[in-house]
């Protein structure tokens, strides 16, 4: 993934049209219409040899003839001409490149593939970037470039869309058209030879004329690169998605190289990304995450003068996962005196019908000050008594200042009326109906949510979690051996106990006498179940039995079996029997956890209800590798099981520690494991004693090969710990930072001397925030890395006792370090032990160059530099000394200190 060369795409200050032609509905043609009838002031430069001016425009017979190297290159030629074509703007000097060859939609696909191949390899000498082949092309509204095929320009604005789909990004562009909606970039990928999501939303989430990011996403070819760009992205700005296949998966299951749908939402939500499913949904959630107020919270008080439009709108809140707001007792006595004492219906604040523009101004100064309220929405019905612009003027005068998140809805009004007018400038968001301003509410909640797990910090393990993962191979590898994919029910409960998931003790019998046998060895009361590769479900044909107390009962349960299956299902090859110790516990709940492999973003964990109840509600929830006790956590209570989990004053309810850890062990057992392909827990019984596991399956795939990118998020990488000495003799360790870190790194920024930290942070910095904090623990390892000092204190506890890090570029050209240790380590040789396994870990991933600023009066830092082969020079005008290691310079024996 690199944004090298996009200027050239973004920021054209000429374009070449390879191609151009005069012919009408032919692509060259209409590329020189569009890029003729905007505003773009740079030339445009015709290449046909055939013709001497297009569209009045003097052509050149080649690239070569032309007067000046164009910044951006069109390729309308047929498909087979285009990797010349690509070259030729190469060798010119032109950086990016936009292929609308006509044609190229009707090759097949391996022809498609094929050619792609050859424009790549074209490309890659002179770096040019490629967007397309096919798709429209592109629209830059503020410098007036319309590089596209579609039929209407766009007006300048705040909002970049990129587009998989052609028809969508012409239906947007005229819908936002009517709308008076503007763009700062329109993008049409196409087939994504070169440019892909993630290369565009990396340009985009630094870009100062775009506020918000939309996209349109039909499918994800570089799962990690793509979750890497829109985690960054959704740090920085607004990133919304539309998806189809919601439901259209359940009828035309997704193909072997499609990811499900609920995965897909699943790494959206991960990635702090919003999805709506609506293209006014779409824009009206991008506005309004773009104009409001941070959001604290969940609940949103109703203010309007409608009654029963407030009860739908409250009903709409409710229905989307909202909340309504509770008044404090003061609250309530301020408003009873400004309206009387029937104000509250159903939990809104209804004004009645003939509330003045002073209603609205004094109730909503109670509002602001109410703590139950963390959003208020306001619906103005068009009654006679009072004059909307008056109420919209009230409204402005109290809510021009606020710090606190308000939309509204002046319900009749046209959306480019004074009231509207005065509401905007107001900076309060406005929508035409109370749906659309509650769906935008629920928005920004769920957005928030997504922000809060960017940010989290998750808890730690209640266990120390010692997987073992050879012992789970061994027995994946000695299945593989005999050829069976399918591991017996003991093989898959020994893989989960290497991961240390309890399971109750099973056997396998290979018919009724040995489960006899079997059962005297567990001792009773046994349960037993048939095993058929036919029989998905054996409670479906009688093929379980509980509570057997005896041998005679185990006999002539087994034989009952035999004789049920062979009557109802002869065509089913049964292979015995699973014995099993009876796992009752009274009152726990049936849950289950799956684990698979997406074709997309690789290993995923399913949790929900589980046994036959959980088949009937189909109550799961989906999360992404890796994870810790805190999304754990998050994943569980996005179920409704969850609620019985947590328990009542009558009812314990059951361990969520325990089961959050079980998640965390199944999800790191199928990412450790690379050949297992599914894992199936159910039941999994849990209550306030813990986590049992009655059934299990475990499936592997002996075509699987280790793939380190196969996990959509790159994991904590565990290879980097390294263990050392310092000068003291005392031990530390050097690991990457997890997020985990986060309370000792307040303790370790508490024992940072001023003059330290103002070496580090170049100014007076006061005392950092949780998410600031966060931001410095919870680091994408794909594009940064921090390596923490840790060691144990006087008392046993680990502390840190400085840190590195590097940001790295997206094409990882370059990475910008920087140090800090704690002032009463200095001198033991923890600086240099911490920058020289930067300067490792950088040259290993294949970094350029590592580079560097410290303050001029930072010579401690200098000097260390210098030590390590950085050439450093003094830039006198900014007051800083500029620090440069070339990573693929020979190394050079570096002096001992």
């Amino acid at each position: 993934m690199s944004i090298s060369n996009l200027d050239s795409l973004f920021k054209p200050n000429s374009v070449a049209v390879i191609g151009a032609t005069g012919e009408p509905g032919h692509v060259g043609a209409v590329i020189m219409r569009n890029l003729l009838a905007g505003k773009f002031l740079g030339p445009v430069m015709p290449v046909n040899p055939a013709v001497d001016a297009v569209a009045g425009v003097l052509s050149y017979k080649s690239v070569d003839t032309m007067p000046l190297t164009p910044d951006l290159g069109v390729i309308c030629t047929p498909p087979d001409t285009a990797p010349e074509a690509i070259k030729d703007l190469g060798k010119r000097g032109t950086r990016a490149a936009v292929v609308l060859s006509p044609g190229y939609s009707k090759l097949s696909r391996p022809d498609k593939k094929a050619l792609q191949q050859r424009m790549l390899e074209a490309a890659a000498p002179y770096g040019v970037r490629l967007l397309g082949p096919s798709g429209l092309g592109l629209i830059i509204p503020g410098i007036g470039l319309n590089c596209s095929l579609a039929g209407s320009d766009a007006k300048p604005g705040r909002i970049a869309f990129i587009s998989q789909s052609a028809s969508l990004f012409t239906a947007v562009l005229d819908w936002a058209g009517t709308k008076g909606i503007g763009f700062s970039y329109l993008v049409s990928l196409g087939d994504r030879a070169d440019l892909k999501y993630g290369d565009i939303i990396d340009y985009l989430s630094s870009d100062p004329n775009t506020r918000s990011i939309l996209l349109y996403v039909e499918s994800v070819t570089d799962a990690r690169s793509f979750m890497s760009a829109s985690r960054a992205a959704a740090r920085n700005k607004p990133v919304l998605v539309i998806k189809p296949g919601r439901k259209l998966w359940t009828v035309h299951p997704p193909g072997p190289e499609e990811g499900r749908d609920e995965v897909y939402d699943e790494a959206f939500r991960r990635a702090g990304m919003l999805r709506v499913f609506e293209i006014d949904a779409l824009f009206d959630a991008a506005q309004t995450l773009a104009r409001s107020r941070p959001l604290r919270g969940d609940k949103l008080a109703i203010l309007t003068n409608g009654g029963s439009v407030g009860m739908m709108a409250a009903d709409t809140l409710l229905a989307g996962g909202g909340k309504l707001a509770e008044f404090s007792g003061e609250t309530r006595a301020a408003l009873d005196g400004i309206l009387g004492p029937n104000w509250l219906r159903d939990s809104i604040i209804d004004m009645g019908f003939d509330a003045e523009a002073g209603h609205y101004e004094k109730a909503l100064r109670v509002l602001l000050k109410e703590p139950g309220a963390n959003a208020i929405l306001i619906i103005h019905v068009p009654f006679a008594t009072v004059p909307g612009v008056e109420a919209a003027k009230a409204a402005a005068t109290v809510l021009g200042k606020s710090s606190r998140t308000v939309l509204a809805c002046f319900m009749g009004f046209d959306q480019s009326g004074e009231e509207v007018r005065l509401l905007t400038e107001a900076g309060i968001p406005t929508y035409e109906t109370p749906d659309k301003a509650v769906g935008a509410f629920v928005h920004l909640v769920r957005h928030r949510r997504n922000q809060e797990l960017l940010m989290e910090m998750p808890a730690s393990l209640p266990t120390e979690f010692y997987p073992d993962p050879d012992a789970a191979r061994a027995v994946v590898e000695a299945a593989l051996a005999e050829g069976r994919e399918d591991l017996s029910e003991p093989e898959a409960k020994a893989v989960l106990a290497a991961y240390g998931v309890p399971a109750i003790a099973s056997r396998m019998a290979a018919d009724a006498a040995d489960a006899v046998a079997q059962a005297d060895q567990l001792g009773y009361p046994v349960a037993i179940k048939i095993v058929s590769p036919d029989i998905r479900q054996p409670f479906d044909v009688g093929g379980i039995a509980l509570d057997l107390e005896t041998p005679e009962a185990v006999r002539e349960s087994a034989e009952a079996m035999l004789a049920r299956v062979a009557r109802i299902r002869p065509e089913a090859r049964v292979t015995g029997f699973i014995v099993q110790e009876m796992g009752r516990r009274v009152g726990a709940r049936e849950l289950f956890i799956q684990a698979r492999v997406d074709p997309v973003f690789g290993p995923y964990v399913v949790f929900g209800q589980g046994g036959l109840a959980g088949r009937a509600t189909q109550d799961v929830a989906v999360a992404l590798p890796p994870l810790n006790m805190s999304l754990a956590r998050d994943l569980i209570f996005r179920t409704r099981v969850a609620a019985a989990l947590a328990g009542t004053e009558a009812d314990a309810g059951a361990d969520i520690d325990a089961i959050c850890l079980t998640l965390v062990q199944v999800a790191q057992l199928i990412t450790d494991v690379d050949r297992v392909s599914a894992i199936d827990v159910n039941p999994l019984l849990a209550d306030e004693k813990g986590v049992l596991v009655l059934g299990a399956r475990v499936l592997a795939d002996a075509s699987r090969e280790p793939d380190p990118h196969r996990l959509a998020i790159r994991p904590y990488p565990r290879e980097l710990e390294e263990c050392t000495v310092l000068k003291t003799g005392r031990k530390v360790l050097l690991r990457p930072i997890r997020p985990e870190d986060e309370p000792a790194h307040f303790e370790f920024f508490k024992r940072l001397s001023p003059e330290d930290l103002r070496f580090r942070f170049f100014g007076v910095v006061r005392e950092l925030s949780h998410m600031e904090m966060a931001r410095l623990t919870q680091i994408d390892y794909e594009r940064e890395m921090a390596f923490i000092a840790t060691a144990e204190d006087e008392s046993g506890k680990p502390e840190t006792l400085g840190v590195v890090r590097a940001s790295t570029q997206p094409d990882n050209s370059s990475a910008e370090f920087a140090i800090i240790v704690r002032s009463d380590q200095k001198g033991a040789g923890l600086g240099r032990m911490l920058m020289e396994k930067m300067i490792r870990y950088c040259r290993e991933r294949g970094t350029k160059v590592l580079c560097g600023q410290a303050l001029l009066e930072n010579g401690g830092m200098q000097g260390l530099a210098h030590k390590l082969g950085f050439d450093v020079s003094k830039n006198f005008d900014e007051e800083v000394a500029e620090m440069r290691l070339d990573l693929q310079a020979p190394t050079p024996s570096l002096p001992k200190t």
